[in-house]
């Protein structure tokens, strides 16, 4: 077993290595200037995201999409894996994370903009898009799109169940001493009554627990740096130094460089947004909307949000809590960094990491059941939803390691054809955003 673990850890390594980063990272420069840096549109994209209305045909809401996605987005990566990246590439890995973020929004635009304008409306009345339909109607490629919906089916089960029940598990078990048969039933009950009722069930949840999490997240992490306001200055000089000259990581050894500081940054950048990785789209393409553009804008707000916001200040609590040099590393240091603050810090963590996990679940749940539907039909839904529920159930009970490097390989896999239906299709999202963008 060790073995094969090893083996995966090499595979799931060699999957996001160089190649891979360098095309992701290339295709959110590329599409940020092939749109006329999209992100100048931010403050209107902020501003529909909030909107409610009916607009067209979907789904749900504009907002129930944007909550949806956000609450697959926004898990362990926005508050474990910041603490890796600065583990092992430096602090300077902060800023290389945030630009992912920032360039990061225009292929999260691209992406869930062709999901709308491809999408169908099956025969049972329900929508349906992501990539899969995309590459199938957009570039005639059906086979390319049923490799895609293979992955996304496979991969939710990792990154978007049983890893993050696990995480919620064991942070029960070491903070409040909660067996995992306990807190695992409880989440499979909470669970099974939320997917069984659909989008329409998971949005309505997602409304109100994502912009509870993110607030209660955001406005803890800046109270801990209103604490320590004093070393704030020296944190931000600290991390745009060593993003560009290097700085140590483990022991004070200099050798995190900048090559390991934008190695690690932009990784778990990309990880954490999953802007090009063709995920959050599936759920865009259920929103009401009068036109793709409008839904393509609400969705590039969900990289702003998880990357630049959430990602930035929990780079800025670690940092600035001086324990990246001790030699911790991941949820060790994450958890160190927000214990200096009594009360505050390890409440902030506990219910941050409680709420975005299990919202990741929920969200990610929907992602895998229209790629099982893509493949199989609507009669595979069902079944879908209750092997996810009992997923929840073996993820919080057994240890599998495994499951990570599973997770992380087909995570990976899925974004090579969604990649190459946004670089193929750039000319269509160009003159589709200038068609509408205009539009009030």
């Amino acid at each position: 077993m060790e073995n094969f673990n090893a083996l995966l850890e090499r595979t799931s390594a060699l999957v996001w290595g160089a190649p891979l980063i360098i095309l992701l990272f290339g295709t959110h420069l590329y599409l940020t200037f092939r749109l006329g840096i999209i992100q100048r549109h931010l403050p209107k994209a902020i501003k529909l995201s909030f909107s409610r209305e009916k607009e067209g045909a979907g789904e749900i809401s504009q907002f129930g999409a944007l909550m949806t996605a956000l609450a697959a987005t926004i898990g362990t990566g926005n508050i474990v894996g910041v603490a890796t990246a600065v583990a092992a590439g430096g602090p300077g890995a902060v800023l290389w994370m945030w630009l992912t973020g920032v360039f990061g929004i225009a292929t999260k635009y691209a992406e869930a903009l062709l999901s709308v304008k491809y999408r169908v409306t099956l025969p049972n009345g329900e929508i349906s898009g992501g990539p899969m339909y995309v590459l199938e109607r957009g570039l005639n490629a059906r086979w390319l799109g049923v490799i895609f919906a293979f992955f996304t089916a496979v991969a939710a089960f990792g990154i978007g169940n049983m890893v993050q029940a696990n995480s919620i598990a064991q942070m029960l078990r070491h903070t409040f001493g909660l067996s995992a048969w306990i807190s695992g039933a409880a989440m499979t009950a909470l669970t099974a009554v939320v997917i069984l009722g659909g989008i329409k069930s998971i949005a309505r949840v997602c409304e109100k627990l994502v912009p509870f999490m993110a607030v209660f997240y955001v406005l803890g992490c800046g109270l801990i740096l209103l604490l320590n306001f004093g070393r704030l200055p020296g944190t931000i000089a600290l991390i745009i130094s060593s993003a560009f000259s290097g700085q140590a990581a483990v022991g004070g050894f200099m050798g995190a460089g900048v090559k390991e500081a934008m190695r690690y940054g932009i990784a778990r950048g990309l990880f954490s947004n999953e802007s090009g990785l063709g995920s959050a789209p599936i759920v865009a393409a259920a929103a009401q909307t009068r036109n793709p553009v409008r839904q393509a804008l609400v969705s590039s707000t969900g990289t702003f949000w998880d990357t630049v916001v959430v990602c930035l200040m929990t780079g800025l609590v670690i940092v600035s809590a001086g324990d990246w040099q001790s030699g911790l590393k991941g949820a060790e240091l994450t958890k160190s960094a927000f214990s200096h603050i009594p009360y505050i810090g390890p409440a902030v963590l506990s219910l941050g990491l409680l709420t975005f996990v299990f919202s990741t679940i929920l969200g990610w749940e929907y992602y895998g059941e229209k790629a099982a539907e893509y493949l199989l039909g609507v009669k595979s839904v069902m079944p879908y939803r209750y092997l996810w529920i009992a997923a929840v159930m073996v993820g919080s009970v057994a240890a599998l390691p495994a499951v990570w490097n599973f997770a992380d390989i087909f995570n990976g896999l899925m974004a090579v054809p969604n990649l190459i239906s946004l670089l193929l299709l750039a000319p269509v999202v160009a003159a589709e955003t200038r068609k509408y963008i205009d539009e009030p």
